[in-house]
């Protein structure tokens, strides 16, 4: 149709500004923005003077396309022609700017503005959050333009609250519950709105801030729902570990309001199934990327091979990974290095990192991190800190904590705990609780009673309010009978209110997964679980003992060829102890 609205065009002998206006917006509306931006120079050429729409669209476009330069020109001929003025081309221009990185200079069309409306103050708020910038306002804060907006007698509306709320989070910036007042005390409240993106918003901060209770209360109160809505609750569940929900929520998706997941949908929820090993849950979600005909996207191939190594398939990961998408990205290559890594194939996490380097890929921190604790885990010390070294000198990548980490793993893990405190000191940045945490794990392995100490002092300084440093510490202390100061550190965790969190265990039987914690009796079938482990804890005592006399027969009745000797050292000395025995066993 855009063809035959071309041809009529150009049939036209004298073409007025609505008919350039025309012609632009169906080629904009068609997302054909470089012809839509060849229209604008051709009319300026045939000197046909743009009008209030012309500007304001052409300045979209060049938001659209991120053309600074363009959009500069379209600024200066609003000027020129006298449309600098006009509300409508103002937030136009305005948008251009944030969307080309340039908020300092929108702002500047802001204050120089005669006259705004509630899009102004929009633009200005949805451009601050799209950066993630709490201060770009000409130094107010986010907030303070907001009150500035109220102030100045213009009323918000849902757009506004909604571009605000993903600023919102717990010990930040803490507004979305005042937000969410305004909402129902200005009749905008969900249960008579059907605004999904106010809810999805809203759905989202709650989660964020650890409250997903009442991202379902918002849920639930919501007028209508989309695929937005629901996805907003998967990740919120997923977020706040609560993984067996979230993959309840999508049945329900589609059973209560038969809603298809679309490939947001399936890529938020496929962490649920890492979260409990779920590989039968993951494989019916591949199986339905499939069927939807999504299999070859690239993030959600990501997001398989990611799953697929969280559940202890390596061999599907690899799959996905041949035949999944044909383009891969830097986190596909990383997302299959950390794969091997996780299962101990380090010589094949470094295969794939040269690989990925000679398809001209530039490593990232994640890929990093990837491959050094793959060489950690596998033992490859001089891969290694080799690779480590090219990246600071071929790559001139800046060493992160999190890389700093790995390689203190990797000596540590070695025995290398010298080199890995030198190489602490040495470090670039101040060392984190992650740096100092392995080289605790690395002392406590060796024994190094030194540096394990040092490290402990570190985290303790750093992490004061961390209960599993005080629970570590304890235990290691105890292991050396060191009884005091363990009744010390007991001490300090209570006069803090300090209380460790219970490990997990879980199964998962024909679909229903079953949770336990420590001493837990909460399960309704927790008297015969117990009394099943009293019977094995029976069985293989009554086993041990049996063997015990078995053994302790033997001792009594050597046979005349072989006589057992046991010893406690090396094997040496129990060849020097023993010259006259005929035959040996270790045990």
């Amino acid at each position: 149709m855009l063809t035959m609205s071309r041809f009529v065009f150009e049939s036209i002998e004298t073409k007025n500004v609505y008919l350039w206006n025309s012609l632009i917006n169906g080629y904009v509306k068609n997302h054909d923005f470089d012809e839509a931006l060849v229209l604008f120079h051709e009319m300026g050429r045939r000197s046909v003077v743009p009008d209030d729409y012309t500007l304001a669209t052409i300045s979209k476009v060049c938001g659209a396309v991120e053309d600074l330069g363009f959009g500069k020109l379209v600024h200066g001929k609003s000027i020129r022609v006298g449309f600098v003025s006009d509300i409508v081309v103002g937030n136009s221009v305005m948008a251009m700017y944030s969307r080309c990185g340039m908020f300092v200079d929108a702002m500047k069309v802001f204050d120089e503005m005669p006259h705004r409306n509630v899009g102004s103050f929009n633009v200005i708020i949805s451009g601050c959050a799209a950066l993630g910038d709490f201060n770009s306002t000409s130094g107010d804060d986010l907030w303070t333009f907001f009150v500035r907006m109220l102030s100045e007698g213009f009323k918000p509306d849902a757009f506004t609250i909604a571009s605000l709320l993903p600023m919102c989070r717990a010990g930040k910036w803490d507004y979305g519950r005042e937000l969410h007042c305004y909402l129902v005390k200005n009749g905008l409240d969900l249960k008579v709105s059907s605004d999904v993106h106010v809810g999805s918003s809203l759905i989202d901060m709650y989660s964020r801030s650890n409250k997903v209770f009442l991202s379902r209360r918002v849920f639930d109160e919501m007028k209508s729902r989309n695929i937005y809505v629901w996805t907003a609750l998967f990740n919120g569940y997923v977020q706040n570990s609560a993984p067996e929900d979230a993959l309840i929520l999508l049945r329900e998706m589609q059973m209560r309001d038969g809603i298809r997941p679309n490939k947001v949908s399936l890529i938020s929820v496929l962490p649920a199934c890492s979260t409990l090993a779920g590989l039968i849950g993951g494989k019916q979600i591949h199986a339905f990327s499939i069927k939807m005909d999504l299999s070859n996207d690239i993030s959600l191939c990501n997001a398989l091979i990611d799953m697929y190594a969280k559940c202890g398939s390596l061999d599907y990961a690899r799959l996905v990974f041949e035949n999944g998408s044909r383009i891969k990205d830097a986190i596909s290559w990383s997302s299959m290095i950390s794969a091997y890594g996780l299962h101990g194939r380090g010589e094949e996490a470094v295969i794939m990192y040269y690989k990925m380097l000679d398809q001209g890929i530039k490593p990232d921190m994640i890929t990093v991190v990837g491959v050094l604790s793959a060489c950690s885990k596998s033992g490859l010390v001089d891969e290694g800190i080799r690779i480590y070294n090219s990246l600071m000198a071929k790559y001139e990548m800046k060493p992160t904590v999190e890389i700093c980490a790995c390689v203190v793993d990797l000596l540590g893990r070695s025995g290398k705990l010298n080199q890995a405190l030198e190489f602490i000191k040495e470090m670039p940045l101040d060392p984190g609780p992650s740096v100092w945490g392995s080289l605790l794990s690395a002392s406590i392995t060796h024994g190094n009673s030194t540096t394990r100490d040092l490290a402990y002092k570190r985290l303790l300084e750093l992490e004061p309010e961390n209960p599993s440093n005080y629970i570590s510490l304890s235990n290691t202390y105890a292991s050396y009978t060191r009884w005091d100061v363990v009744a010390e550190v007991r001490t300090v965790m209570k006069e803090r209110g300090l209380r460790k969190v219970p490990g997990c265990s879980w199964i998962t039987i024909s679909g229903k997964t079953h949770s336990f914690l420590v001493a837990d009796k909460a399960h309704p079938s927790s008297s015969l679980i117990y009394g099943m482990l009293e019977d094995l804890v029976s069985i293989m005592s009554s086993e041990v003992a049996s063997k015990s006399r078995k053994l302790n027969s033997q001792i009594a009745q050597p046979s005349d060829t072989t006589c057992l000797v046991i010893f406690h050292g090396s094997k040496s000395d129990m060849l020097n102890k023993g010259k006259n025995a005929l035959s040996y066993r270790w045990f």
